[in-house]
């Protein structure tokens, strides 16, 4: 025989969820902390904060480290507000993510070890380190004229970078107003090579495509390759066979950066 439930019953019960409720929310919304890093505000979860034993904010969150309050009550941390951005998304994810081109790994590194976050503060240190050797990483451009159709003009450089710009140069000056640059005279992403050319009735060295179109003179695209490397920081550092003048009727030269 089925009990009917008294209207107190419900009303014991209805108050007994409302209660597991409000005690759910309270958990809820103690769990956020927010935080006052050089003026600015962060909220996030105290798992998120607590993630690392004994680092700088584990410890204020536990109470093992006297932090000061700001006026609204918030946790005030006299660091760099910015790059704190950059800590919080480490303690998130885990691992070290900056956005393309960040230049402040010494800045970085110096807060990282505020926070006594040694793992943080080893990647950026090794990311620093990284970077340095690559801008050390000397780039090498050679020019060399075998004065020879077979092999004609040859530019190669080491930074692929300088090989596009000098594409770029050689369609802006080229005589046939062209849509790209020719892919023929590319080798890879280091060389290109113009082995077609003719010489005229005065000497000068005319640089042509596979269909004849005329392109410019050999000595424009030595030329321009020169003036672009002088631009771009490049060096000279030896050239071979000087004796008729300018470096551009060099059969070789040699620049580094």
């Amino acid at each position: 025989m089925e009990r009917k439930i008294s209207r107190r019953e419900k009303e014991s019960e209805e108050k007994q969820n409302n209660s597991e409720g409000s005690e759910q929310d309270k958990d809820y919304k103690t769990s956020l902390i927010t935080l006052n890093v050089g003026g600015y505000l962060y909220i996030t979860q105290k798992q998120t904060l607590t993630k690392y034993p004994d680092s700088f904010l584990e410890g204020i969150i536990n109470g093992k480290i006297m932090c000061p309050f700001d006026a609204d009550g918030h946790y005030f941390i006299d660091r760099d507000g910015l790059l704190f951005r950059h800590i919080l998304n480490f303690l998130r994810n885990g691992e070290l993510l900056l956005p393309e081109g960040f230049r402040e790994n010494q800045l970085l590194a110096q807060e990282a070890d505020f926070f006594q976050l040694k793992v943080l503060s080893d990647a950026v240190k090794s990311r620093w380190e990284k970077e340095q050797l690559a801008t050390r990483e000397t780039t090498f451009l050679e020019i060399t004229d075998s004065h020879d159709r077979s092999q004609g003009l040859r530019i190669f450089c080491n930074a692929p970078d300088f090989i596009s710009k000098i594409k770029s140069r050689i369609v802006l000056v080229s005589k046939s107003r062209l849509d790209g640059f020719p892919e023929e005279f590319s080798v890879s992403s280091n060389i290109i090579q113009f082995k077609y050319f003719i010489k005229s009735e005065n000497g000068t060295r005319l640089v042509l495509k596979e269909d004849n179109t005329f392109v410019c003179t050999l000595e424009t695209l030595k030329f321009e390759a020169i003036m672009t490397a002088l631009k771009c920081g490049f060096r000279l550092l030896t050239s071979l066979d000087c004796s008729k003048g300018s470096i551009v009727h060099s059969d070789a030269l040699h620049f580094i950066k």
